[in-house]
């Protein structure tokens, strides 16, 4: 039992990551109608950002963090929207679902040969030590890594339900035309999502890298678990990709503990099987009808 909950754990930091990057892929649909290939390897980018800042050029860890962060949200959050979306979004979305296959592949080679193509130790701002309880041994990161992403989610869930903005944000995304008509400003309000997806890639990328260290190849697992958990939890909705993204990490820990760490990837795929085969809009996706 004591092993079970430790895997449980686990899965759930893991899941987690997942679930901030998931958010990414719900906020990017439900503003341009695409899907961005590219969400795992915002992830991976921050943390690379970070260690060349430090590394070559010598500034120390704190004010990496913040110019690496703050650099990665203006150029994949702002740049991302001004140089990418909005010129492809006018040719269709299979142009700029492309567009973002290319950007993955750019981001993920740009890693290896401009940093490293080795793995990189990332500092940690907590210590890497474990609480013992009951028999449990349990990992601070982890536990750290669940509370702030909950937090962090739980926060946006908030602004984008309970404040004037963030209902300005779900106007403009579900109805652009009315939205104008009632005098929201659109642009802004799309904007904002892209500058607030950068932001949680960031995070996710600053949480996860002390664990699994950061390398330019971190952003294949992570995007493609990601995709799966907003799917399963539901593409539509932020609450969705909380859930999806935790039971996705719960079930990949749980397999790679008890069925087999080389059919780890395959488990999760299966679960997205059973989801479109039985409730396509997800467990907490609401369903969509658009008339052609």
């Amino acid at each position: 039992m004591a092993e079970f909950i430790a895997y449980l754990i686990a899965g759930l930091a893991t899941g987690a990551i997942y679930a901030l990057a998931a958010i990414g892929f719900t906020l990017v649909w439900q503003t341009s109608q695409t899907i961005n290939f590219a969400q795992g390897e915002f992830v991976m980018l921050p943390a690379i950002l970070i260690l060349a800042l430090v590394k070559l050029a010598g500034a120390p860890f704190w004010l990496a963090a913040v110019l690496g962060v703050a650099l990665f949200i203006a150029l994949f959050g702002w740049g991302f929207k001004i140089t990418i979306v909005d010129p492809m979004i006018r040719h269709g979305v299979l142009p700029l679902a492309i567009a973002t296959m290319a950007l993955a592949i750019i981001m993920k080679e740009g890693a290896k040969d401009g940093f490293s193509a080795e793995a990189q130790s990332f500092p940690s701002l907590l210590p890497a030590q474990t609480l013992s309880f009951m028999g449990i041994s349990i990992s601070l990161q982890h536990i750290a890594i669940i509370v702030v992403a909950c937090v962090a989610i739980g926060g946006l869930q908030w602004f984008v339900t309970r404040t004037r903005t963030g209902r300005q944000m779900q106007a403009a995304a579900q109805n652009p035309g009315v939205a104008l008509i009632l005098g929201i400003p659109v642009a802004r309000m799309v904007m904002l999502t892209f500058l607030i997806n950068a932001g949680l890639a960031a995070l996710a990328s600053v949480l996860i890298s002390p664990i699994y260290l950061a390398k330019f190849s971190n952003g294949e697992v992570i995007g493609l678990f990601a995709f799966i958990a907003a799917i399963v939890g539901g593409f539509n909705q932020v609450r969705g990709a909380l859930a999806g993204g935790l039971i996705v990490g719960v079930i990949d820990s749980l397999a790679a503990a008890y069925v087999s760490t080389s059919y780890r990837l395959a488990v999760p795929l299966v679960l997205l099987v059973i989801i479109i085969l039985v409730k396509p809009e997800g467990l907490f996706g609401r369903k969509e009808e658009r008339r052609v």
